[in-house]
């Protein structure tokens, strides 16, 4: 008789950049600190796209944004498309129908027609779903401007000023005890309705799968103040790119610094800082909560514990917050720790190699012994025993059709180098040996011509097999600077 596959749990919040879970960050995070020793972590995982709809769908699906056909929020008035493709298999399905047990908490954000019911989820505890509509009506802005008068007090810490858009702020502690806060109570109900699943399902003699989203360490970092307090100000830095002030880097990126985060102080950037871990903090305590009751009820041994998020947060690199249209690593680098005391050899290690969220879908199935689905990813499960894997990928791609106003950016990186087209401004190519943070756009240096053709080159033929869009060959369209044939050639 077959083994029983084991149990699967991740715990996937939102925008967490991958540097506050590496080693000797001054991010408090114990949990994920235990994870890792116990398990396995991936220090090169990045998000296909830095926008939470469609970079899930890359998660359920194992697809890119040009197969999936989500670019943007799903629930926005803006969307370019409102839904995946519907013939594509999300990994769910599949193990729905080998008999597994499937509980969703949390973030489902994927589709304005379907919820996780369809795709073979209990929709245990779901949030943003296909009827959760963002943004505001033209009447809700009517009304706004009706009722609400112009405030023009003095810009408070922390406070960011949008004439005739609203007063917001960046981040702001809660002088609360966490249990009166609707930021820390609705992100703990998400992970408690999980760990109530999984005492339901662990009584039954069947494999389940729960997916746990919470909502944090998202903007605004509005935080308890018990969290903030864990960090002094004084100590915290400035993030080592923060004196970029993004001369060479495309306008885009050089407004919202100069008319959003230029409006802070440099005291108020390392606030910002600290409250953003504190945030993190506190997602890892709720963590916590769901790692210590999968040992508390004997499931730790035959059990993959995944930690995890969906994109990053530029959290004041190059003066910049947020995530979306800018390309630095900050917001595209994710997380991934994994625990699983039966199959993961040699624990306490770290894997250096290109992982993408559209990986873990066809990682799920492999271990519960299934065919992959579409996609160009592959499972990563064989790092589970190895170091390293033949042929693994050596770059990572990257792509985005807009936030919630459109741009056209592709990225191309290799552990080297890294080359970002960008159809709205002017590319960017940045030596990663050299320059780690990306401070310095070597896009027209041609010391770096060969470099360049050859991620080009790599871009194309990326964008071939993922039947990207970009290939176009009117004039106004054809920019970069080397079109499809150099890559198809080859």
């Amino acid at each position: 008789m077959a083994k029983r596959p084991p149990n699967i749990i991740v715990f996937m919040d939102d925008q967490e950049q991958a540097q506050v879970c590496l080693p000797n960050h001054p991010c408090k995070k114990p949990y994920v600190d235990k994870l890792i020793r116990e398990g396995l972590q991936f220090t090169r995982v990045y998000t296909p796209t830095a926008h939470s709809c469609p970079a899930r769908v890359c998660y359920f699906t194992g697809t890119y944004p040009s197969q999936g056909g989500v670019y943007n929020n799903v629930l926005g008035h803006p969307k370019i498309h409102g839904t995946y493709d519907p013939s594509l298999m999300h990994f769910s399905q599949v193990l729905r129908k080998a008999g597994w047990n499937l509980g969703l908490t949390g973030k489902w954000h994927v589709s304005d027609t379907e919820n996780p019911r369809e795709r073979g989820w209990d929709e245990v505890a779901p949030t943003c779903l296909k009827t959760d509509v963002h943004g505001k009506s033209w009447e809700k802005w009517l009304q706004q401007a009706e009722k609400e008068p112009v405030d023009n007090s003095p810009r408070r810490p922390g406070e960011i000023i949008m004439p005739g858009y609203a007063r917001q702020f960046l981040y702001k502690s809660e002088d609360v005890p966490p249990e009166e806060s609707r930021h820390y109570t609705g992100d703990r109900q998400t992970v408690d309705k999980a760990i109530e699943a999984m005492e339901r399902y662990a009584k039954e003699d069947k494999p389940f799968f729960i997916h746990c989203g919470p909502t944090g360490p998202h903007d605004p970092y509005i935080v308890p103040k018990k969290y903030v307090d864990m960090y002094k100000l004084e100590d915290v830095p400035l993030p080592p790119n923060f004196g970029d002030m993004l001369q060479d880097k495309p306008h885009i990126y050089q407004r919202h610094r100069q008319q959003l985060w230029s409006q802070l102080s440099e005291e108020e950037v390392r606030d910002s800082v600290r409250h953003y871990w504190a945030y993190c903090t506190m997602m890892d305590e709720l963590f916590g909560r769901l790692y210590d009751a999968v040992d508390a009820m004997g499931l730790r041994e035959n059990t993959i514990l995944i930690y995890t998020s969906d994109h990053g947060d530029y959290c004041g690199a190059h003066g910049l917050y947020c995530k979306g249209v800018p390309s630095f690593d900050e917001g595209h680098r994710i997380p991934l720790i994994i625990r699983w005391p039966e199959g993961i050899e040699r624990p306490g290690r770290q894997i250096d190699e290109f992982i993408t969220l559209a990986d873990y879908a066809q990682t799920f199935l492999d271990i519960a012994g299934k065919d992959p689905i579409q996609g160009p990813s592959r499972s990563f499960a064989p790092f589970f025993k190895s170091d390293s894997v033949e042929d693994w990928p050596q770059e990572f791609h990257g792509q985005m059709n807009g936030v919630e106003y459109y741009y056209t950016q592709r990225i191309c990186m290799t552990k080297e180098h890294k080359y970002v087209f960008n159809g709205f401004d002017f590319d960017e190519l940045y030596d990663l040996t050299i320059d780690p943070h990306e401070m310095v756009n070597r896009v027209n240096d041609p010391a770096y011509e060969q470099v360049k053709l050859d991620l080009v080159k790599r871009m194309w033929k990326f964008a071939y097999g993922v039947n990207d869009t970009i290939a176009i060959a009117y004039w106004t369209c054809a920019l970069l600077p080397w079109g499809p044939l150099t890559g198809l050639r080859d």
